[in-house]
């Protein structure tokens, strides 16, 4: 007799991992099927915020690489400044390899029966429960979550519209001289940046745009980074990935079935944060099929509901300034990144402690007011 999950997730990153630890900490059956072999390659560079401990109820300590507080900001390699995020926790600097899999790991603890190398190859909704086909067997569970990433093919199966995906690509290079700092570079990529972590003796260097045309091909630009720091690009793999920014308000759920993290193109379209949104979508998520597996009827629509009003409902104030900022890409990074007050604001954004719209609408009238003549 086929064995009846609650819950099946697709996808085992960091919206999967985070729905299936709260479903099985709600002592729901929850299944996670991965389809590549676990610990999973995940390229990224491992920019975490620390305002993700209050989701969770365990020490992220073993899954962090390292820390930094302090930020540099740089115009096509030059004009630079440096600055500290007055933040309570430094940012987290995380390999997702070990990351995601520690996560996974904690929901294995609470119960979650987690499948790798089993990739979905269809999914048919039967009487009350959805059948989750793969090459070898066909699962059922009563809900679904498309946690599969931003080329998510559950979600085309379910009936969302494909959105835009483009290319970024994520290098790692030696840490010469021990520099722990993050830099944020402007004014190489058109419509992004090219940012860098540190890891230890190592350093992660990602590069993407998120807004417009995508570019496919991100070597010279990496080349470029890589020469300006001494370094040989030859001597660094370039890992290229999908992402998939948000785009604006849209629903969220259907029949018996959730998006959550990059299938729901969660990824803030101005600084392409995607861990902290894949990991609050999954936990809500998790506390949306809990309710309806115990009969609320509108558990799923409050999902889509409550996601675009606490996160997408910001992230429509980082699309503005996004917008605005690479509009005049060094106007902005003159009147913005190199002001004092923006690092800590930026920083504040990133711990939770502000919102987008806390200062969006200040930058916007700043930047603006630049682009008139004689102002």
């Amino acid at each position: 007799m086929q064995a009846i999950y609650d819950c099946i997730v697709v996808g085992g990153g960091a919206a999967g991992g985070s729905a299936a630890y709260h479903l099985a900490c709600r002592g729901r059956q929850v299944l996670v099927l991965e389809k590549l072999a676990l610990p999973r390659s995940k390229p990224c560079t491992g920019g975490v915020s620390p305002a993700i401990a209050q989701w969770f109820d365990f020490d992220f300590q073993p899954a962090i690489a390292d820390t930094t507080r302090t930020v540099r900001y740089s115009w096509q390699l030059s004009d630079a400044i440096e600055a500290e995020l007055s933040i309570p926790e430094p940012i987290w600097i995380v390999d997702r390899t070990v990351f995601d899999q520690y996560l996974l790991q904690q929901a294995q603890q609470r119960g979650a029966v987690v499948t790798d190398q089993t990739e979905v190859t269809g999914i048919t909704f039967q009487a009350d429960r959805w059948q989750i086909h793969t090459a070898t067997t066909t699962y059922g569970g009563r809900y679904l979550i498309a946690a599969d990433g931003a080329n998510s093919q559950v979600a085309q199966w379910l009936g969302f519209k494909p959105k835009v995906v483009r290319t970024a690509a994520v290098m790692t290079i030696p840490n010469l001289g021990g520099d722990r700092t993050a830099h944020f570079e402007f004014g190489l990529v058109k419509n992004g940046y090219l940012w860098s972590f540190p890891k230890g003796n190592q350093r992660t260097v990602g590069v993407a745009v998120v807004r417009g045309s995508d570019r496919p091909n991100w070597e010279p630009i990496l080349q470029q980074y890589c020469a300006a720091h001494g370094l040989q690009l030859a001597d660094a793999a370039i890992q290229y990935h999908p992402l998939r920014v948000w785009e604006g308000q849209q629903p969220l759920h259907t029949h018996h079935a959730l998006l959550a993290g990059e299938a729901a193109g969660l990824v803030d379209p101005f600084s392409a944060e995607g861990v902290r949104p894949a990991l609050y979508s999954g936990m809500r998520a998790a506390e949306a099929i809990d309710a309806a597996l115990a009969g609320e009827v509108d558990a799923l629509a409050t999902y889509s509901k409550r996601l675009q009003e606490e996160w997408g409902a910001d992230l429509v104030w980082a699309q503005r300034l996004a917008a605005l900022f690479h509009r005049m890409p060094k106007v902005g990074y003159h009147l913005a990144m190199k002001r004092p007050s923006a690092t800590q604001r930026l920083g504040q954004v990133l711990c939770g402690e502000l919102r987008y719209r806390d200062i969006a609408g200040r930058a916007i009238q700043r930047l603006s007011s630049s682009l008139i003549p004689g102002r």
